[in-house]
């Protein structure tokens, strides 16, 4: 078990080695805002953690490194759990050689080695790896929400089930026009999966039913969620490619945290979570692997900082 687990940390440093050695060079020339490394002694949660970005107005912290090295000094630092709301899209293991269709012409759905299936067993203990170092920054009444197609989001469900984790809903999120299945051999895939689970079986999560209920027209919300995908100007400072739309983390974000929480994205990526915090008024850090994508969660990041607080606000408390 010990090599096993020690051989899927070396795959997962391995992916970004390169880039690594420069995690710091290319943000240093981002042109929308200036911003330096801190001190570590001014750190609450020690000296061994040093974010590649800190905005101490915005309450926002970015780490660069493997989720799980991150998340065990957290927890030496925060024994008790400081997390309110966690959001993760980890890898789903598709970049294994196959195709889809984009702007009408077929692609490669290969992202990246990081995203390339080890096996079943090997996928799965690396999910119930980082989902262990999650539970134990989380607070006792905290939840997080994980997201996956039916590559991943079995083995994430069982490995909750393993750790203790009080699955609460599965939300279906519904892809109104999904790309087409170019083999003809299999139904369109246009969905994904998102599980919801507290802590642990003693946990008394948090809720917003009727804000929840406000938004759908008084009525009470399904788990189905039909929710187009990325807007153009959410890729305006690069595109990511397995990027979420702002208003499904705005939803998760609405319904389940409140004003001034922290909320904690593993698998950061282009930074949508952090952009959704930003303009709740939450708490954010982020971990990401990749410098291009801090790079750029930063700038969608400041983007969100300097819009006028109607702007900022998600179109369905706007129109309420």
């Amino acid at each position: 078990m010990t090599n096993t687990l020690q051989t899927m940390r070396k795959i997962s440093k391995t992916k970004n080695k390169g880039a690594l050695k420069k995690t710091l060079k290319p943000i240093y020339r981002s042109k929308v805002k200036k911003f330096t490394l801190r001190d570590s002694n001014s750190l609450e949660w020690g000296t061994a953690l040093k974010p590649a970005f800190q905005d101490e107005q915005s309450n926002v912290r970015i780490y660069s490194g493997d989720c799980v090295d991150v998340l065990q000094q957290i927890a030496k630092a925060e024994p008790n759990g400081c997390i309110d709301t966690i959001f993760a899209d980890p890898p789903y293991f598709l970049s294994n050689g196959g195709i889809s269709c984009q702007a009408g012409k077929m692609v490669s759905v290969n992202k990246g080695t990081w995203d390339k299936s080890r096996g079943a067993d090997l996928n799965h203990e690396f999910n119930r790896k980082w989902l262990e170092a999650c539970q134990k920054v989380l607070k006792p009444n905290g939840t997080i929400w994980v997201s996956g197609t039916a590559h991943v989001i079995h083995s994430i469900g069982f490995a909750m089930q393993q750790l203790g984790y009080k699955i609460l809903n599965d939300i279906t999120w519904v892809k109104p026009n999904p790309p087409p299945n170019l083999s003809c051999r299999y139904f369109t895939h246009s969905t994904e999966t998102v599980i919801w689970a507290a802590k642990n079986i003693n946990s008394r999560h948090l809720f917003h039913y009727h804000e929840m209920r406000r938004m759908n027209n008084g009525k009470q919300m399904k788990s189905v969620w039909p929710i187009l995908p990325p807007a153009t100007q959410e890729k305006e400072f690069g595109k990511h490619p397995t990027q979420k739309p702002l208003e499904l983390l705005n939803r998760i974000l609405l319904s389940s945290s409140n004003t001034g929480d922290l909320v904690l994205d593993p698998f950061m990526g282009s930074g949508t979570t952090g952009v959704a915090a930003v303009q709740l008024k939450r708490k954010f850090v982020g971990i990401e692997l990749d410098s291009i994508y801090i790079n750029t969660a930063v700038k969608r990041i400041q983007q969100a900082e300097r819009m006028p607080r109607h702007e900022q606000l998600p179109l369905a408390q706007r129109l309420f």
